[in-house]
């Protein structure tokens, strides 16, 4: 009987060795988790952040909005295009968004559509990103028009919270220029009122400097 009861003592004593130590043991998990969890949300959340600055980013040249490209890249931003009969290497926020206004001007109609986004979240405030992009893109002074495709391969920086464009970069996947004779039946056309008036083309090098 003494035995017994000691045998029942050592359960008991084990049962609440368990019932002290596996709480901690279950906290520390659960406060991992917990963390993996807000990691990804995080991250999610920074995607989404990204996506949304492009997708304004498209916005923004297809419109000739200035002010909206400049809040969307780095006072630092390196810019890289390369296509068929043009090659613009841009340094500086100025720069970009100056190019932007010679060559999405008011004899410009521009379509571009960016789909497909693979982004990698590389710290808090760095990540970079690869789209597919396809544009239309009709040059009414010059008679031309441009359709095709390529692969954008950008980086991004968070400033100040924000998260914005610090390089941005392609090379023609395809490219097919058209010439036409007949102006095409333009019925609406933002660009016209409110893109710039140029005197001269820029489209080779963004700022006519070729030129100069």
């Amino acid at each position: 009987m003494k035995s017994l009861s000691l045998r029942a003592g050592a359960v008991l004593a084990s049962c609440c060795a368990l019932l002290f130590t596996a709480p901690p043991a279950l906290a520390d998990s659960d406060a991992a988790t917990l963390a993996e969890l807000q990691q990804q949300v995080r991250e999610l959340r920074d995607i989404e952040a990204i996506k949304r600055v492009k997708h304004a980013y498209f916005r923004a040249i297809d419109s000739a909005d200035l002010k909206l490209l400049a809040s969307l890249v780095t006072d630092d931003v390196e810019v890289r295009f390369i296509g068929g009969g043009y090659d613009w290497k841009l340094k500086g926020r100025d720069e970009y968004v100056e190019a932007v206004a010679r060559n999405f001007n008011s004899s410009s109609i521009a379509e571009h559509n960016g789909n497909h986004p693979e982004i990698n979240i590389l710290s808090a405030t760095e990540a970079e990103g690869i789209w597919y992009l396809h544009d239309n893109f009709y040059s009414l002074s010059k008679k031309i028009f441009t359709t095709g495709s390529a692969f954008y391969h950008d980086r991004y920086r968070k400033v100040d919270g924000q998260w914005r464009i610090a390089r941005t970069e392609y090379k023609r996947h395809y490219e097919i220029v058209t010439p036409f004779d007949k102006m095409p039946n333009v019925t609406v056309h933002y660009l016209g009122t409110h893109g710039r008036v140029v005197d001269r083309d820029c489209s080779t090098d963004a700022l006519c400097r070729d030129s100069e």
